[in-house]
């Protein structure tokens, strides 16, 4: 029976899950956005989110453990040196997994994942902006209603001649 065994497997054994999901780690980081199949970006928030958890903590136990998991002394050095720093207010979530569609070859679905805080098209400067353009459109109406109604008094008055 397999209760309590809800992870994907992947297809693959534990020894091959745990080098795949190490190395997707490791690529995220280094490059803060991958692609790849759905069910592994899905594998791979599970597997990440994590150990960015755990660099927060600049510890030599912490820097221990994310390296038994990610083997790479570079990608550990860039998460503790650059994303925990990025991160650090941030109370989980680091990771946005966004679907591409299909492959052309096998019809796998395909999607990237990404570190939140390294993608500068949705983050919270351009929401400002857009607020900011709200209020601008908000005092244009402001400024149309006066016309309008004097225009419509101006029609009126033309009626009564």
């Amino acid at each position: 029976m397999r209760h309590n065994k809800k992870f994907n497997h992947l297809g693959r054994t534990a020894d091959h899950r745990a080098a795949l999901l190490s190395n997707l780690a490791v690529a995220l980081i280094q490059h803060k956005r991958i692609t790849t199949t759905l069910a592994k970006a899905k594998a791979l928030k599970k597997y990440v989110e994590p150990l960015i958890t755990r660099s927060k903590n600049d510890t030599t136990n912490s820097r221990r453990v994310v390296f038994r998991y990610l083997q790479d002394k570079d990608a550990v050095t860039e998460l503790f040196k650059e994303i925990s720093v990025k991160v650090a207010d941030r109370p989980g979530g680091y990771t946005r997994v966004i679907k591409l569609g299909t492959r052309q070859g096998d019809a796998a679905q395909i999607a990237f994942i990404e570190l939140v805080d390294y993608n500068e098209n949705m983050s919270k400067a351009s929401k400002a902006e857009a607020k900011k353009t709200r209020r601008s459109r908000r005092s244009t109406k402001k400024t149309d209603a006066p016309t309008v109604e004097t225009s419509e008094t101006t029609a009126e008055d033309t009626k009564a001649e």
